[in-house]
């Protein structure tokens, strides 16, 4: 097996995630997607022991659980709306007055109205996971070329032959489309699903003591703590194209959300500032599955706002679907055929 990375492995979306792993704040109705995104979340714990047990590495698995607060009575409403689908689905969720949101977290804001507790959904370090999986996959023999782009599919009598990068033409029977926001820019010889990059900006503070245990969401963003001390900040949402500049708006706006929630932060300098491209697809969905018509080709791309939360099933759904020659009923909802289909019927 060999991996094809266009720069240093992990360093574009997965290195500017959040490693945020919550669908049951991220989600507003139980459909297919919250189902796989709640399925992938719940793998994390096994999967965090079998990569340290494989790596002697620490992900950093955290599961104190996250905290949805509410400012207004829209914000009220919208979380009562939540409470009671999740609770309808047999979902764990709890719903917290004001007092007992501060007597959790003491550092929001006296504004917030109520909140919901998900002691469910987690946080990973993300940078921390993919040092694990790159030390896991060594173990296992794959083979990895770096500063390689990919830039034309070679298709062969409806199958798939291998790929043309920047260091030549290199043969492979099967290939996994996992390029992310650049999925889009690899010449496949016909209209495949598209896949655009959506800017998301991000900020990190130093405290001299922590400010929050929980990860902490509302209406317009979130913090997460990590063990270390930082807090990060997050995120915008931009349609810029491949513009990674961190902008001024940008550090504005997650700094206000951010002391919204938490008046402490007010007047803390970030001592740090990143942004990433989330590859996002046109509904929104992952692209997830075998090209009907290149035999061989299969997708794993599209994944947006939730790569990291959906890493661990996508890995063990696409190689089950390579493995058995079958598309998984999990993943059907998001194969890359919804999109012909769609405009077939306009």
């Amino acid at each position: 097996m060999t991996l094809l990375e266009r720069g240093q492995p992990g360093t574009e979306a997965s290195w500017a995630a959040a490693g945020i792993l919550a669908p049951q704040v991220e989600v507003d109705h139980a459909d297919d997607f919250f189902r796989l995104a709640a399925a992938s979340r719940d793998m994390y714990p096994a999967w965090a022991d079998s990569l340290q047990s494989e790596t002697g590495m620490d992900v950093e698995l955290d599961r104190t659980g996250t905290i949805y607060v509410g400012f207004s009575e829209a914000d009220e409403a919208e979380l009562q709306s939540r409470s009671d689908w999740q609770k309808s689905e047999g979902l764990c969720v709890e719903w917290l007055s004001a007092d007992e949101t501060r007597k959790l977290e003491p550092c929001v804001s006296s504004e917030v109205r109520c909140a919901l507790r998900f002691p469910n959904d987690y946080q990973v370090e993300n940078r921390r996971l993919i040092k694990a999986l790159l030390s896991a996959n060594e173990n296992l023999g794959v083979y990895l070329i770096t500063e390689c782009n990919v830039n034309e599919l070679l298709i062969e009598n409806d199958k798939v032959r291998g790929v043309n990068t920047s260091l030549g033409w290199i043969a492979a029977p099967i290939v996994v489309l996992a390029a992310g926001a650049w999925t889009s820019l690899i010449d496949s010889g016909f209209r495949g699903p598209r896949i655009e990059p959506v800017r998301g900006q991000m900020l990190c503070f130093e405290t001299p003591t922590p400010v929050t245990k929980h990860v902490i969401y509302s209406a317009r963003g979130y913090l997460v703590p990590r063990r270390d001390g930082r807090l990060l900040a997050g995120s915008t949402s931009e349609r810029v194209g491949f513009d990674k500049r961190v902008t001024a708006a940008g550090v504005n706006a997650i700094r206000s959300m951010a002391n919204e929630i938490a008046p402490a932060l007010t007047g803390i300098e970030p001592a740090d500032s990143w942004s990433g491209f989330r590859p996002r697809g046109m509904d929104d969905w992952p692209v997830l599955g075998p090209c009907e018509e290149t035999a061989g080709l299969y997708y794993a791309t599209g994944h947006y706002r939730n790569g990291i939360l959906l890493a661990p099933i996508t890995g063990e759904l696409i190689a089950a679907a390579i493995v058995e020659s079958a598309v998984p009923a999990a993943i059907r909802a998001f194969s890359p055929e919804r999109f012909r289909a769609l405009a077939e019927s306009r």
